[in-house]
């Protein structure tokens, strides 16, 4: 049998591929954001890179830079594999206040595996705000027609990721985590799995400083949810 074609090769095959995709996404990243200006952010991520997957990005709405993380929602449809499928004109709220409209669109091998997303991220606080008065002012239900944006951070680190995630947690709680009984934490590591965030590579010591755990604890909590949560279909 031809060693070419072993599992090593395939390997470098599919990261060749994947240089290819990035490369032809590379472009669309100050195409777009030119496009809509400084209201915009375009990121371009590889999943390959773990912790610092943003490798180009174009605008600063989010104050990232080439080498951060992605965030929770970007960890969430890594953890789908290739089942994950493109997030289009969602809104999320910024922990400044602003206001974001984004789209996350994921880059394929031929095969299905998803190797990396381009992200557009639009800063549509003033335009919300424009709107509400506009609707106001014509009677057309003002702010009561705006949906709440769903709360989400980003950060330059795994660490400032994690703690959005927690403190999303403490907020869907009423409570801080160190207030939990045992039966609770359950739960708690189901909205982290759910989250993606032990797809950060650093996760388990993280999460194990800032819950006052040891790691042993950490992974034994991760078990018992692999042994109860089905993978997906």
């Amino acid at each position: 049998m031809d060693s070419a074609t072993g599992p090593g090769s395939r390997s470098a095959e599919n990261d060749a591929e994947a240089d290819r995709v990035l490369a032809t996404a590379l472009p669309l990243v100050t195409g777009i954001q030119a496009t809509f200006g400084r209201i915009c952010e375009v990121v371009l991520h590889d999943f390959r890179r773990g912790d610092h997957s943003v490798v180009a990005i174009a605008g600063d709405v989010t104050h990232r830079k080439v080498g951060s993380p992605m965030s929770a929602i970007g960890l969430s449809l890594l953890r789908r594999g290739e089942a994950a499928e493109d997030r289009l004109n969602y809104v999320t709220r910024l922990p400044d206040g602003r206001v974001m409209k984004s789209s996350t669109m994921l880059l394929r091998l031929a095969d299905g595996t998803v190797t990396g997303a381009l992200c557009v991220n639009l800063d549509v606080t003033q335009l919300r705000m424009s709107s509400m008065l506009l609707s106001e002012v014509i009677g057309d239900g003002g702010e009561a027609t705006a949906s709440e944006p769903q709360p989400v951070a980003f950060g330059s680190d795994a660490e400032t990721v994690i703690e959005s995630v927690l403190a999303e947690v403490e907020a869907q709680l009423g409570k801080p985590l160190a207030h939990l009984a045992t039966a609770e934490w359950l739960s708690v590591f189901k909205t982290l799995d759910e989250r993606g965030v032990f797809q950060l590579r650093r996760a388990v010591p993280m999460l194990a400083g800032r819950l006052g755990m040891s790691r042993a604890s950490v992974y034994n909590h991760i078990g018992r949810l692999r042994g109860e949560t089905p993978s997906d279909s």
